[in-house]
């Protein structure tokens, strides 16, 4: 269901804080390790019952961290995004909203990538109901206000979960609400009002289902073909590496240099033709996830130069 690559997505996270007992930092160390191999048997070894067993060991060696430290949050959020991974790949995704609530004991306190990343899975697989309840807590506590990918929990909460599920009266509610107000510009919450609208005009001219839930169907052309299903792969793959960049600190040439070695190996077994209409989606993802994975290893250091 989601695929991998063929490198660590935690191997540069980094533990040079000051002031810290030896105890603490090799207890980090551990922690680190583990991820360190959970991402390796996922991704290189696709052992993903192995993985997510090693997320749930580095989990628990958490349990001793300082979690006022910076890095308890990093890594418990990383080994969760790998166990969320294992669980899809293992066909586990029902069990995955209850795994991730029994590390963080309640929706408020879940990170937003996992926030957003639970919602896109359960999305994928027709079960967005599912993450309803968790989100709509998650999106009214107070403190996630604050949190830099609350607007992205609530784009997609919107547009994911409660327009597709027909609730548009809540759907109102939280782009003019709180939610909206701290989330939102006025020019998206205009956007959203016309996206709740269009909704609402095809719901009144379509008639009623005699399927309550339906699933839906997604049809793309060329997916059936052993070509479709190395694109697949290879999607999942850019996906993965993108958010292995946004979990990494430092140190990201090794990651570049992984991505661009599947890029080549790609062109040289697939030998996909730039010119042929099947190639023009893939085409326009890959340069959307090139252009996310260069943010997002120099726009640091072009904000620090600004800065300067």
């Amino acid at each position: 269901m989601m695929s991998n690559s063929s490198t660590s997505m935690a191997q540069n996270l980094s533990f040079g804080c000051v002031g810290q007992s030896p105890l603490l930092s090799s207890n980090f160390a551990l922690t680190h390790g583990l991820l360190d191999s959970a991402a390796e048997q996922l991704m290189v070894h696709k052992d993903f019952q192995a993985a997510f067993d090693t997320c749930e060991r580095g989990l628990v060696s958490l349990l001793n961290a300082e979690q006022a430290d910076s890095r308890y949050g990093e890594l418990k959020a990383a080994l969760c995004i790998v166990g969320i991974q294992a669980l899809a790949e293992l066909n586990q995704w029902p069990g995955v909203l209850a795994w991730i609530l029994q590390h963080y004991e309640c929706p408020e306190k879940i990170s937003a990538k996992i926030m957003q990343m639970c919602i896109l899975l359960y999305t994928k697989v027709g079960e967005q109901a599912m993450m309803q309840e968790a989100g709509n807590v998650w999106l009214c506590c107070p403190s996630n206000g604050r949190l830099a990918g609350f607007g992205t929990v609530a784009e997609l909460y919107l547009l994911h979960i409660l327009v597709p599920l027909g609730h548009m009266t809540e759907a109102r509610e939280l782009v003019f609400g709180e939610v909206g107000g701290i989330a939102f510009t006025e020019d998206q919450k205009q956007t959203a009002l016309h996206i709740v609208e269009n909704k609402e005009n095809l719901s009144q001219e379509q008639p009623p289902s005699p399927n309550p839930n339906p699933s839906p169907v997604v049809v793309v052309a060329g997916l059936n073909t052993p070509q479709g299903a190395v694109i697949q792969k290879l999607e999942a793959l850019l996906r993965l590496l993108n958010r292995g960049l946004s979990v990494a600190g430092g140190g990201l040439f090794c990651l570049r240099r992984v991505f661009l070695s599947a890029v080549l190996l790609y062109m040289l077994f697939v030998r996909m033709d730039p010119a042929h209409p099947s190639s023009f989606p893939w085409i326009s993802q890959m340069l959307q996830m090139l252009k996310q994975m260069w943010d997002a290893m120099f726009a640091p250091y072009y904000r620090a130069r600004a800065q300067s």
